[in-house]
């Protein structure tokens, strides 16, 4: 009767794992600036325990904002997005990006909290599967009925040649998007995997890939991209845009291999402009990656920007609705300014320079400091226009979020500068934004104050 009891009493203990668990020894966190630094070391399915328990609580919450705002935004609950993720996007991962999600399961169930591979797979893929796979599924249904607003996240560049101070290159990005997201934006990824490239990158709690994209490897491959907005198509039978982002992080070690990597089994979700430097060869390129087209333009001496604009004139025609001619949109505004800013510094862009363009408010269709869409470091919150090219109305709770650069001499040593909140420095204070704009309130339960840094230094540790 006593063992019985004990049996019993043993098999009702929850299974759980502590902090001597061995496949943390070699993971830390820290704190800084604003960012969660993750350190992860190891086979995929140590990177992914250790990254699930290190990051319980993150995740935890970012899964609840997602089901929650998905469902207010788009109509579709938790349930539509982890079975799209489980149809489309499991069966096509690699085993080792299947290993290292289901790892980030287990991490999760070790502190507790009860969330499997899809849920992690379909919060990978979220901006596919909402701003992509949805509005296919409705021009299915119905030819003109897709909502295609495919968002316009980001303001990049790269620069070599005679644009740097040094000739080498330098790279930065600011991320654009909702706030109810992008206040979460906020882990350093620093990955040594068994296998591939040591990886430095910008990332979101549970996500295996940066998601805004902004990374250096340790075979001297850097990348960033900028959303190419309005775009239409999906190819449901294609390999899910966050793991071809994270293989040619992790396994790119010249720019064509980057391309091919990405161009491999491509979807056509969340189709970017990226921007992409190799500091051996101290060469940049430009890759407008559609879904029926794509175009690389290369260079060791020059820039290439990015703001949600296409380049590739057949892509730009056929896989997007975007008006080009509109200089007062948001990407054609934020073109234009960067056109003026990258000649005004040819020739002294360098780390600090790049910190300033990634904080610019300047609009150029008014030639002055503004907080608006037209400004590289944007503010749609502060907007009467909003941007409507990105189907946010008057006002909207969106806009940049991070910043990030990094120079050649600083990603041979696997370092990187980040500045979490607006690049500009400015906080966004919630209280009073929902009492001006009670027609967003109902975002009040996950969108919380999100407050700039200060610009930070990280390093992946050897």
């Amino acid at each position: 009767m006593k063992i019985s009891l004990l049996l019993v009493f043993l098999f009702s203990i929850p299974l759980c794992y502590g902090e001597d668990d061995p496949r943390l020894k070699n993971a830390s966190r820290e704190e800084h600036g604003g960012w969660i630094y993750l350190h992860l070391e190891g086979t995929p399915g140590e990177v992914g325990f250790q990254h699930g328990f290190l990051l319980s609580d993150e995740i935890d919450d970012a899964l609840k904002m997602f089901a929650y705002y998905l469902k207010g935004n788009t109509q579709k609950d938790w349930t539509f997005y982890r079975e799209a993720a489980q149809r489309m996007y499991w069966p096509k991962l690699d085993k080792e990006y299947q290993e290292e999600i289901a790892g980030i399961a287990e991490g999760l169930r070790a502190k507790g909290k009860q969330y499997d591979k899809i849920d992690i797979t379909a919060m990978n893929g979220w901006m596919e599967l909402a701003w992509y796979y949805l509005p296919a599924l409705a021009e299915k249904e119905k030819a003109g009925s897709g909502n295609n607003k495919a968002p316009g996240n980001c303001s990049a560049f790269i620069a070599t040649g005679h644009y740097t101070e040094d000739g080498q290159i330098v790279m930065g990005h600011n991320s654009w998007v909702e706030y109810i997201v992008g206040e979460r934006w906020n882990i350093i990824a620093d990955i040594v995997p068994a296998k591939g490239h040591h990886i430095l990158m910008d990332s979101f709690p549970g996500f295996i890939h940066s998601g805004d994209d902004f990374a250096v490897n340790d075979a001297g491959i850097l990348n960033t991209e900028t959303t190419i907005t309005q775009f239409k198509g999906f190819d449901e039978t294609g390999i899910p845009e966050f793991m071809r982002a994270r293989k040619a992080t992790q396994y790119a070690e010249s720019i064509d291999d980057f391309v091919r990597i990405m161009t491999d089994g491509n979807n056509g979700g969340y189709a970017n402009t990226w921007l992409v430097g190799d500091i051996r060869k101290n060469e940049i390129g430009k890759l407008d990656l559609g879904l029926k087209h794509h175009r690389l333009w290369r260079t060791n001496d020059g820039v290439f920007v990015g703001s949600n604009f296409g380049t590739d004139s057949a892509m730009v025609a056929e896989e997007t609705t975007f008006d080009t001619n509109d200089r007062t949109n948001s990407p054609n505004a934020r073109k234009i300014r960067w056109e003026q800013i990258v000649e005004q510094k040819k020739g002294s862009v360098n780390l600090e320079v790049a910190k300033m363009f990634e904080g610019d408010h300047i609009d150029a269709l008014e030639g002055k400091v503004e907080n608006n869409r037209c400004v590289i470091c944007g503010h749609i919150d502060e907007d009467p226009h909003g941007a409507p090219e990105f189907g946010w109305g008057a006002y909207y709770p969106a806009g940049s979020v991070n910043g990030k650069v990094t120079t050649a001499a600083l990603a041979r040593q696997m370092k990187i500068w980040a500045r979490m909140g607006h690049p500009c420095g400015q906080d966004f204070i919630a209280a009073p934004y929902f009492k001006a704009h009670p027609e967003y309130a109902w975002q009040a339960k996950f969108l919380h104050d999100m407050k700039s840094g200060e610009w930070t230094m990280f390093a992946g540790k050897p």
